[in-house]
């Protein structure tokens, strides 16, 4: 019997990452302006992600984290669904998962919480789903195999055509982009050291 897919679609996480958007912006007094200003998107840009209407690209994520001085997993909708079993293990149930259907993407957490070097993540992208124009980097390591579809995959301005069953490998350093240039959705196990989210 084939696994239920969680269901993570824009209506149910959207929101959530804008309302703790909209949380942590109001904590701090800022204004949509203000925001604008130290993040260099635009004020109805912001102001559509936190009424749930679009979600950020990754880069912008990324910016936006560190802006607020959280981890980008702050952004991540909880599962809602109780531990279950030793601390090492995590459950299907359990994921935690970040929606940017707006970009076509969506990314489940498939580490279980608590201090690691590695992180590892089921990456979905719809047809035409990237990453973004511009590419972005942090520290570290990246790592997956796509299991289903094909990616195109952009690292320090070079791009590869993967299909299911390729791997890859590169310096989280470099500049990289991803995108699904294929008619069917693209499903990649992805890992990240140290851990971002």
């Amino acid at each position: 019997m084939p696994d239920t897919p969680i269901p993570t679609t824009a209506t149910d996480a959207a929101p959530v990452l804008g309302q703790r958007m909209r949380a942590m912006r109001q904590r701090r007094e800022w204004t949509l302006q203000e925001l604008s200003a130290r993040s260099g998107l635009s004020v109805g840009m912001l102001s559509q992600i936190e009424r749930g209407l679009s979600s950020p690209s990754i880069r912008s994520l990324q910016k936006l984290a560190e802006i607020f001085a959280v981890p980008i997993g702050w952004f991540f909708s909880d599962s809602g669904a109780a531990p279950q079993g030793p601390a090492w293990v995590q459950r299907r149930p359990q994921r935690r998962v970040l929606d940017l259907s707006a970009k076509g993407i969506t990314k489940e957490l498939l580490s279980p919480d608590g201090e690691g070097k590695i992180e590892l993540m089921l990456i979905t992208v719809e047809p035409g789903g990237s990453s973004g124009e511009a590419p972005y980097q942090h520290a570290g390591e990246d790592a997956g195999t796509v299991t289903e579809g094909v990616l195109q995959l952009e690292v320090d301005g070079v791009s590869a055509l993967l299909q299911a069953g390729d791997s890859f490998r590169f310096l989280s350093t470099l500049p990289h982009r991803f995108a699904n240039p294929g008619p069917l959705r693209c499903v990649v196990l992805w890992a990240v050291t140290p851990p971002l989210y």
